[in-house]
């Protein structure tokens, strides 16, 4: 069995797991709220089409967009709870809709006829009306099923466990093993809940118990089995001890969650801060693939203990500084600001800088007499650039855009993962590259000059929460990083995940090989 897939069956009961319960829970609270409501709904028509109008504006709302909005909305908290919340919303209406047009479609003779046997309005309700639209009722019900386990996969930049692990973190690394690992479990589980759905209805319509009871007795066993993988993970936490670790003091037995964005380099540095502080004897989780402002407002509010930004990121859009300024004044204002403001520790600066850099094929950049920004004024409205989801909202490109008169230039947001080959084969002119990335050497990129200084520095720093910053011998296990990472070295890592397609602990180990004690 291969490396590859040897990992990624070893991440399927933990990210399965998380997955069932995630999607259950918001579709279960779904239901208590939809189905009560839409009973009640139902015989007032004014209110039946105010809850519809508001469940289909929030259906509007791309699942992304409504996942990244709880985060605000419930106080700057990542994980499970925006990624519930976004998730039981998605499921309403379907579901309210449904009941409220299964229980007004059902004939007014039959509804007289249950009145004139003398049935109160309860049993009317119970025995006549629920039944006759039960098919229509679990046929939204089915519908939101499938739409909840598809969007949880996208619940993963929120800080949220699910199966979208694998295809966020798949993607940026090229691992399509990864990603198809994702697709495939997530489109599984949502088959397999539709038809045991189906099942269900199937047996409650004919009266059939023995089914109902092996549907009930098979959807009981989905979620004990994805609630055992989380009860040995906690057991397994519960029984470490310093001396798993060879009697390491300090943060023996101490939970450190370290956080991530969604790019190669963050992937290998996280696993390089959990290979240094789990010898420290640390227990250690990683929530990669956040957003910028996710993982500083995670840090911030204590949700994640510790990751690595870049100062030119915390300058612009953290402190929202209009202007760069040289590379120490920056650290040292960034330093003080994120103390006195967060009460955040910039433990140090890793030693290399991984800036924004605008980047165009060797052939190119000769042919069109390219060598700055500068240059690509006159011809701005002939090219196109290719750059990452976030770069054309960020302060930085606003600002080269605007210093350098490239208003006219075609900008087409991708994700990083695609961008360095999309400029490679001549899908775009340019790229806002990453200047520590691996595939600029590798395919023969060129690094247009910023004569003007427009692009701040971007000096990788560690950065420790509020609380983790206080904790004993945390800071002391990951001083020895600071300043020992040069460009050289964490360009390398980068091009053994995304050209040789090791895999981020493989690329971190290497690295963490070069630098010794």
């Amino acid at each position: 069995m291969s490396t590859n897939l040897a990992e990624r069956l070893a991440e399927l009961p933990q990210l399965l797991s998380a997955h069932v319960l995630l999607s259950v829970a918001a579709i279960l609270t779904g239901i208590a709220i939809s189905v009560p409501l839409g009973i009640y709904a139902a015989q007032r028509p004014r209110l039946s089409a105010a809850t519809l109008n508001i469940a289909s504006v929030i259906q509007t709302i791309p699942g992304l967009a409504l996942l990244a909005l709880m985060v605000p909305l419930l106080g700057g908290t990542i994980g499970y709870a925006p990624a519930f919340a976004a998730l039981m919303l998605y499921s309403l209406l379907p579901i309210l809709r449904n009941t409220i047009v299964g229980l007004q479609g059902i004939a007014p003779q039959i509804r007289e006829s249950a009145r004139g046997i003398g049935l109160t309005g309860r049993q009317r309700l119970w025995q006549i009306e629920l039944p006759l639209a039960l098919p229509v009722i679990v046929a939204g019900l089915r519908t939101a099923t499938v739409w909840v386990v598809g969007a949880a996969t996208l619940a993963t930049p929120v800080g949220a466990t699910s199966l979208g692990n694998y295809i966020f973190a798949g993607l940026q690394t090229r691992n399509w093993l990864s990603v198809l690992f994702g697709c495939l479990f997530a489109a599984g589980l949502a088959i397999l809940l539709d038809q045991m759905i189906r099942l269900l209805e199937v047996a409650v319509r004919d009266r059939r118990r023995p089914l109902a009871l092996a549907v009930g007795t098979g959807l009981a066993l989905v979620v004990g089995l994805s609630i055992l993988p989380r009860l040995i993970d906690l057991d397994a936490r519960g029984e470490m001890t310093a001396d798993a670790y060879g009697g390491a003091a300090g943060l023996a037995g101490t939970r450190v969650e370290i956080g991530a964005k969604a790019f190669t380099e963050q992937y290998i540095l996280a696993e390089l801060l959990e290979r240094r502080l789990s010898a420290a004897g640390a227990d250690v989780a990683v929530r990669d693939n956040l957003g910028s402002t996710i993982a500083f407002d995670a840090l911030a509010s204590g949700e994640i203990d510790v990751y690595i930004d870049y100062s030119g990121t915390i300058w612009a859009t953290v402190m929202d500084r209009p202007a760069p300024v040289e590379r120490h004044r920056m650290l040292a204002e960034m330093t003080g600001w994120l103390h006195e403001n967060h009460r955040i520790l910039a433990l140090g600066a890793l030693g290399f800088e991984n800036a924004y850099g605008f980047a165009m094929t060797r052939p190119r950049a000769e042919a069109l007499q390219v060598a700055s920004l500068d240059d690509l004024a006159p011809l701005a409205g002939d090219l196109s650039v290719g750059g990452d989801p976030e770069v054309f909202t960020r302060s930085e490109w606003i600002a080269a855009r605007n210093t350098y008169g490239l208003q006219a230039i075609e900008t087409r947001a991708m994700d990083s993962t695609f961008m360095y080959s999309a400029v490679r084969d001549g899908q775009v002119d340019l790229i806002s590259a990453y200047t520590t990335d691996g595939r600029i050497a590798a395919f023969d990129l060129v690094v247009l000059d910023d004569p003007r200084g427009v692009l701040p520095p971007y000096d990788a720093v560690i950065l420790l929460g509020p609380q983790a910053r206080t904790r004993p011998g945390l800071s002391e296990a990951l001083a020895p990083l600071v300043g020992r990472i040069d460009a050289e070295l964490m360009r390398e890592a980068n091009r053994r995940v995304d050209l040789d397609r090791q895999t981020p602990a493989q690329a971190a180990a290497w690295l963490d090989g070069q630098l010794g004690e």
